[in-house]
């Protein structure tokens, strides 16, 4: 860097960039999360029915999973900067058709250009990376992280809130005011790429990709397709395998890949990623369940009867805690390797799990286990970028870490799945709720696949033990000449 001051809005955002990513990165996940809480408001205000109105939810999911990777590879280019403020643009104009008196189609195409936001988290990495130092860019990327999760236990009660005294426009109207501030210090933060980098988009890539995650997200959002039409459910599943399995062999032979997938097959990067996904869809099924509970009538034999409001203050102790950890967990890897800390995670998600099973009977015991759910989720999300960058060039930095959300948003929409079908599994013909045993047995389904994330991590950990001390491996005797 010379010496010479710079000018224009690197400047003038340069002391602020640490919590100006931190914001943004808050902002695109608490506004992709909107649609959860104001769910029944839609379907009420535009006389729709609830499965209709789910798509104010799934239609944003799916578009930032399909943006993550082609924002990812954009933003490893020259041009990340006005990547950013075109998304944000995009993210902005979405929101004001959310608020607009306009039909329900342009409600979903609203939440549609929401949705793209939620790849900007990988590109605020991206940006700390090169623009920090590292004792200071390690911290705020582990925050970052934490922060895309967080978002949606701060948007929940303040969404369901306005909706409540104000009406669906006015709760969406708080995500119009949020993004309006986040582009608005994008702008004046968010500095250029440094110089020398450059990216080709892979658009039969993308096109590949968005494809094969447009149908696993479906398939994974329409738990009903698979119990009343099977058949088909099953045939699109084969297809979005194979336009994954082509999509492979074409990245494979791209001089331009959308992802480098040799990269992605570095154990350190395949092992973090399988973490990811498995453990992802555990979190997501404990957050589910947790929800869910609090908002089932008493007339069901169990649950709180909680309000949308009501219920969106049990994530409270999930964030807080959740921020808490991605906090402490900075400090705690440099004494505990990352792998190991993914391994401690999944096993403090794994007791919120226990606790939720065997104690559910009051709200203290629910709050209680969304926050060790929040501390364990905060410390995983912290550690998973460290894990990752270890052996990611800096150049890389977005592609990489924008694949490896994608993998989440998959593991995510898998654990929502899974939790809809165990609980529909578990409830009785005629019945609108499932039996109180129904979530026992879902819990028990979270159990395992923490215990499978957890013993993916060890593994890792020990593969990265024996490339740091090759001498610990075990050695071969010699042939005797």
């Amino acid at each position: 860097m010379s010496g010479q001051p710079s000018t224009g809005p690197e400047h003038s955002g340069a002391r602020l960039l640490v919590p100006s990513l931190m914001f943004i990165a808050l902002v695109v996940a608490a506004v992709g999360s909107l649609g959860t809480p104001l769910i029944t408001s839609v379907a009420t205000t535009f006389h729709v029915s609830l499965d209709s109105a789910q798509w104010t939810l799934t239609i944003a999911l799916l578009s930032g999973a399909v943006a993550t990777p082609v924002l990812g590879r954009l933003g490893a280019g020259p041009h990340r900067r006005a990547t950013i403020l075109a998304t944000l643009a995009i993210v902005v104009a979405g929101s004001a058709l959310t608020v607009l008196p306009l039909p329900f189609a342009w409600l979903l195409v609203g939440r549609a250009a929401q949705g793209v936001g939620l790849g900007l988290t990988a590109l605020m990495m991206g940006v700390a990376r090169d623009h920090l130092p590292e004792e200071r860019s390690a911290p705020t990327i582990a925050l970052i992280s934490v922060v895309s999760i967080i978002g949606a236990g701060v948007g929940y009660p303040l969404a369901a809130l306005l909706a409540e005294f104000g009406g669906l426009r006015v709760a969406y109207s708080l995500g119009l005011l949020v993004t309006a501030v986040a582009f608005l210090t994008a702008w004046r933060s968010v500095p250029k790429a440094p110089e020398g980098r450059s990216a080709h988009l892979d658009l039969p890539g993308a096109l590949l990709l968005a494809g094969a995650l447009f149908l696993i997200l479906f398939l994974a959002s329409e738990t009903s397709l698979w119990s009343h039409h099977l058949v088909l459910a099953v045939v699109l599943a084969l297809v979005a395998v194979l336009l994954l399995c082509v999509w492979t062999a074409t990245e494979l032979r791209s001089k331009t890949p959308l992802v480098d997938v040799r990269a992605v097959r570095h154990p350190a990067v395949a092992g973090a990623n399988i973490a990811m996904f498995v453990g992802g869809i555990g979190m997501y099924l404990l957050l589910t369940l947790i929800t869910r509970y609090a908002q089932t009538p008493h007339s069901a034999g169990y649950g709180f009867g909680l309000t949308t409001f009501v219920a969106g203050l049990v994530l409270v102790p999930f964030s807080v805690l959740g921020f808490v950890a991605g906090k402490l967990t900075p400090r705690v890897r440099k004494r505990i390797d990352g792998p190991l800390l993914l391994a401690g995670s999944a096993v403090v998600v794994g007791a919120g799990f226990v606790l939720f099973s065997a104690a559910r009977s009051n709200l203290a015991e629910l709050f209680a286990a969304m926050g060790v759910l929040g501390f364990g989720v905060g410390s995983f999300s912290a550690a998973m970028p460290g894990v990752i960058l270890a052996v990611t060039p800096k150049s890389e930095t977005s592609s990489a870490m924008s694949f490896n959300y994608v993998v989440r948003s998959v593991g995510y929409s898998l654990g929502s799945a899974t939790g809809g079908l165990v609980l529909a599994a578990g409830t009785a013909t005629g019945h609108l709720f499932p039996n109180d045993g129904a979530y026992t047995t879902a819990a028990l389904v979270g159990i395992v696949a923490m215990a499978i994330t957890t013993i993916t991590s060890l593994t890792l950990a020990r593969l990265r033990s024996r490339e740091t001390n090759p001498t610990d491996a075990p050695r071969q005797d010699r042939p005797s000449r």
